[in-house]
């Protein structure tokens, strides 16, 4: 926890990069501009996308000013700095600071995602690969006491493997440039996000071998929080913003992929429309979004399996303490109150 502390600490002097979006200002009338911070760019996150591609932020007279964080240290140090009004990142990183005794916790609003959103990519083609293929193996997972490299070490777990003892799990390589280290030849296997995992394949560096959502099944992987004070301030907004959302995701169910692409194309500057749709498909096989944007108790006990697994919580917490879902039901019961 010391350890974790001292990373959000020193993620405050972090100058991360905004994705290339419209301009988004105050100037507008009564425009609201809210900037959020993602904890990466992938296509897993089409629905925070889409809501902004077909207008339904700008029905809420809101624009968004996205940044790429690199990691959720860096999204939940953003938040914390006030450089950042909505985080979106694991819900792990609100409970670090919920655990650490801060007076104003950043509290989860929504979860847009329910599962591990990478692949596992690997240096050889492996059609029948098993988990026990990994013994003996370097695998680049993520940071550690992130959701995804905790995620991965419960797959690993639960398939009796252990980090250490089977296998390494090299967590010396930042988030956001394991991809760049494993094509420069680190590591056995790396876990990749979509579309970067399909172009990776697709350009003959790689083989996807295992959905790791598939395997570690539902987690509160995704969140949007913001801190309380914030909230307090701005609940019309985060309404509006979760609306947005989740009709995006009722979008995204309910529309071909190759569709969602074109909407999706502005947000992804050199991929084409046929790797977006096909990641679109990847993630639509596996489950990956929740339509109500709310956390399950249950979910949420299970994340904290997860993180007390990884020798990484020093004492649980309760639901209530970190999350709000009464704005994301609000939204789903008016959204899907007319079916």
């Amino acid at each position: 926890m010391h350890r974790i502390k001292k990373c959000l600490c020193a993620a405050l002097a972090v100058c991360t990069t905004l994705v290339a979006l419209p301009s988004c200002s105050d100037e507008d009338g009564d425009m609201k501009t809210l900037r959020i911070n993602e904890v990466t760019h992938s296509v897993f996150y089409a629905p925070l996308y889409l809501a902004d591609s077909l207008g339904y932020f700008e029905e809420e007279k809101i624009k968004i000013e996205l940044t790429n964080g690199g990691g959720a240290d860096n999204v939940m140090a953003s938040v914390l700095s006030g450089d950042a009004d909505i985080g979106f990142c694991g819900p792990e990183a609100a409970l670090y600071v919920l655990i650490g005794g801060s007076t104003d916790v950043p509290t989860v609003v929504g979860q847009l995602t329910k599962r591990d959103g990478s692949f596992l990519v690997s240096r050889k083609p492996e059609p029948n690969f098993q988990w026990s293929d990994l013994k003996g193996k370097e695998i680049l997972a993520g940071r550690k006491g992130g959701m995804p490299a905790m995620t991965f070490e419960y797959i690993l777990n639960n398939n009796g493997l252990q980090d250490g003892k089977d296998l390494r799990l090299n967590y010396d390589v930042s988030f956001n440039l394991m991809t760049s280290a494993f094509e420069a030849g680190t590591a056995d296997y790396c876990t990749m996000f979509d579309p970067v995992a399909y172009e990776y394949e697709a350009a003959g560096k790689g083989y996807v071998v295992a959905s790791v959502g598939e395997a570690s099944g539902e987690v509160p992987y995704t969140c949007f929080m913001a801190k309380n004070s914030w909230i307090q301030k701005n609940e019309t907004h985060v309404e509006g913003f979760l609306r947005a959302v989740t009709k995006a995701v009722k979008y995204v169910y309910e529309t071909d992929s190759d569709t969602v692409a074109e909407y999706l194309a502005p947000y992804f500057d050199g991929v084409s429309e046929a790797s977006l749709a096909a990641s679109v498909e990847r993630y639509l096989a596996i489950d990956a979004w929740r339509t109500e944007l709310s956390m399950t108790e249950d979910s949420f006990n299970r994340m904290q399996d997860i993180i007390e697994g990884a020798g990484e919580l020093s004492r649980r917490a309760k639901m209530n303490d970190l999350v709000d879902n009464r704005y994301a039901k609000k939204v789903y019961q008016e959204i899907y109150k007319t079916e």
